[in-house]
């Protein structure tokens, strides 16, 4: 389900795909690591009746724990204001849960707070997912107030935060985003292989609709000013197949003809790129860039239009 859909997918159809409602949920339990009950499991020793333990859990409500962290640690600034509401709850029941005393060492309290962390930025990625850029922003982290040092927390089976790998890519690999008329983000890694051949392009299966349109106008280009980018002679006597991998498996439609012609030149130069590089845009046949700008409405986007030897930041 993590690799072909969200999480959430399993819930009543009249809240499966609001947003809104589901940005209220503090905590997402990863039941898969969650393991079956055995007998093994159960205490020899002594324990609390039921009665005495929920007048305890009752009696705790008194207290707050909501500040707990604020001593020894901070949050990053991707944390929106509910991100910050959710995982300071979650710190401060799991705190009378555990050290219903309000005493707990440093590393305790890390443990605790990477697992409040860990718990919401799994609703965020869900979220993220169902293609709305207003809940992109997932790499969460907190701040050692003693060393300065931040730490990210990641989501082990969503790859965490490497979905953009820091380490460079082989030559012919480019990651490529953009968004479409709904706010829908998509993120892509363009890979290009090279053959022998007479200069055709060659799409792997999958690569359909707006990306492929975009993919061959970008090839259009290029093969008309190959002369332009010294490459030529080692265009002409090569076939290029070209692969496009969903990495928000979220079927978002994605222009990506400049990293398209990027990935190309790389390829043919056995060059990578830079470590991390993400290319924006599109571009016409006749080597007109198109790249979004986004305006303070997370919903509403214009085109900006630039020659294609002009770059931007």
């Amino acid at each position: 389900m993590v690799r072909s859909s969200h999480l959430f997918s399993p819930l009543p159809e009249v809240i499966r795909e609001d947003m809104a409602f589901l940005d209220r949920i503090h905590y997402y339990i990863p039941g898969w690591e969650v393991p079956k009950m055995q007998t093994a499991m159960f205490t020899m020793g002594h324990g609390f009746v039921v009665d005495y333990l929920a007048e305890a859990l009752r009696e705790l409500r008194r207290q707050n724990f909501t500040e707990a962290i604020d001593h020894h640690f901070g949050l990053g600034s991707q944390l929106k204001s509910r991100d910050v509401k959710a995982v300071r709850k979650t710190v401060a029941g799991l705190m009378k849960l555990i050290h219903p005393s309000g005493q707990v060492s440093q590393d305790d309290l890390r443990e605790l707070l990477e697992l409040a962390l860990e718990g919401r930025r799994r609703v965020k990625e869900q979220l993220k997912k169902m293609g709305s850029f207003e809940f992109f922003q997932t790499s969460f982290s907190y701040i050692e107030r003693e060393t300065g040092e931040e730490k990210y927390v990641g989501v082990p089976e969503e790859g965490g935060r490497n979905v953009i790998a820091s380490d460079p890519m082989e030559p012919g690999a480019v990651y490529a985003a953009s968004v479409d008329e709904h706010g829908k983000v998509g993120l892509s890694r363009v890979e290009v292989g090279c053959s022998s051949g007479t200069g055709k392009l060659k799409l792997a299966g999958g690569i359909e609709g707006v990306m492929k349109e975009s993919i061959q106008r970008a090839f259009g280009y290029l093969h008309a000013n190959k002369v332009r980018f010294a490459i030529g002679h080692d265009f002409d006597t090569t076939d290029f197949h070209v692969e496009a991998i969903d990495l928000l498996q979220n079927r978002a439609s994605c222009e990506c003809g400049l990293a398209l012609i990027v990935a190309i030149i790389s390829a043919v130069k056995r060059l990578p790129v830079q470590a991390a590089l993400v290319i924006l845009g599109d571009i016409s046949i006749q080597g007109t860039s198109r790249v979004f700008e986004r305006w303070w409405n997370p919903a509403s986007w214009r085109w900006r239009t630039a020659h294609a030897g002009r770059s931007y930041r």
